[in-house]
């Protein structure tokens, strides 16, 4: 097995949450000291894929207590309070649709090969409120060459489990189950979008979306579809839930646009979870220097 899972990575090589509030400190004398180029790999990620404002991660607490996973009900709690009836060894990922290399993966063989030193990733997510979450994770574009899609892969389409049993919100009529998710392909290529296995250094937990989310950090939080089962190469824009359900609030893109309002809310400011005032929301959630490009040409207010 060539990933390095959570649980394999040695207690050294993993950044305790309190150790995250010195960092700015910590860069500072290695910068003094001139060794900035001897950190591991997984660092120089995490400094590269940030954007310039402040990014203070959000606390492990807040980040596993405060959450949207309708699958276990629609308020913020019921994920932490619900989500440990869910299962996820053996877990199993089916690759299917316009590739070479269809077929059902164990979730080890799914994410292997992939490069052991491209780990962590520090990077903020939004909806009406906002976190800053350092995901252990790995660039989806490291992992969908290996099934070979074909020039008629223009999408890729997810989807996550579809179990009542072990997801009681299932067992509602609150969407129209199982839960869909999309990108373009060269949105699902691009190096800031993860497929995150973690956080904090840690075994992603049941209500994060446990054991494989997608982490597309410049989009609202709806996109990060959560508990993936199913990956589908199509040729065609596929149906996303949000998009089904309320195609006019929630759009296929999903780019964070402060100058677009939603139909009940603005968009220009959001709350950081843990801070008392609101802030500016940034175009493209602070992501425009490495993403904007991805779009160039396209009326973003139409394609919201």
């Amino acid at each position: 097995m060539l990933i390095q899972r959570p649980a394999d990575i040695p207690p050294s090589e993993i950044t305790p949450p309190e150790l995250y509030a010195r960092r700015r400190e910590f860069l500072k004398t290695t910068a003094a000291l001139g060794i900035s180029a001897l950190l591991p790999g997984a660092w120089r990620e995490v400094w590269a894929a940030a954007p310039a404002d402040d990014l203070k991660p959000t606390p492990y607490k807040d980040i596993t207590s405060y959450n949207n996973f309708y699958e276990f009900g629609p308020s913020k709690t019921d994920p932490a309070e619900y989500a440990g009836s869910l299962k996820t060894k053996p877990w199993t990922v089916t690759v299917e649709g316009h590739c070479e290399k269809p077929g059902q993966y164990a979730l080890e063989d799914f994410l292997a090969p992939h490069s052991p030193e491209e780990r962590i990733y520090r990077l903020r997510c939004v909806e009406a409120w906002s976190m800053v979450v350092p995901w252990l994770g790995i660039p989806l574009s490291k992992i969908l060459p290996r099934f070979q899609p074909t020039a008629s892969a223009k999408y890729v389409e997810f989807t996550t489990l579809l179990d009542p049993a072990q997801m009681p919100g299932q067992r509602t009529r609150l969407l129209d189950w199982p839960y869909l998710e999309g990108l373009r392909m060269d949105e699902a290529m691009h190096p800031l979008t993860l497929l995150a296995t973690g956080l904090y250094g840690k075994e992603l937990p049941n209500q994060n979306g446990a054991p494989l989310r997608l982490v597309a950090p410049w989009k609202y939080g709806f996109k990060s579809i959560k508990s993936i089962v199913k990956i589908r190469f199509v040729e065609q824009q596929p149906r996303t839930t949000w998009a089904s359900e309320g195609p006019s609030e929630y759009g296929f893109y999903a780019n964070v646009n402060p100058e677009v309002d939603h139909p009940r809310w603005s968009q220009k400011r959001e709350r950081r979870i843990g801070e008392l005032f609101r802030r500016d929301t940034l175009p493209f959630n602070g992501y425009a220097e490495q993403v904007a490009g991805l779009y160039t040409g396209m009326d973003l207010r139409k394609n919201y």
